[in-house]
């Protein structure tokens, strides 16, 4: 049990670091997330809407296979 534990609390460090640097360094490679084509913004008198269609099926897809390996990793 405390094996499995172990390789939980690892992997769940391991993809905190990789998010943590991906937003820290996001303006330095160019800004990517929330900046794609497919991503609504709106402006207008009283206020503005922004909705992040692009980024959120992007993030879907990276954290889809994500789980999966994390998933794949721990049934053997």
């Amino acid at each position: 049990m405390s094996e499995n534990f172990g390789k939980i609390i690892l992997m769940a460090g391991i993809l905190l670091c990789i998010v943590g640097l991906l937003f820290l360094f996001n303006n330095k490679i160019g800004g990517f997330l929330g900046n794609l084509p497919g991503d609504y913004s709106y402006k207008g008198k009283g206020g503005s809407f922004y909705f992040p269609i692009m980024t959120s099926i992007i993030l879907s897809i990276i954290l889809t296979v994500v789980l999966n390996l994390f998933f794949w990793f721990f049934r053997k």
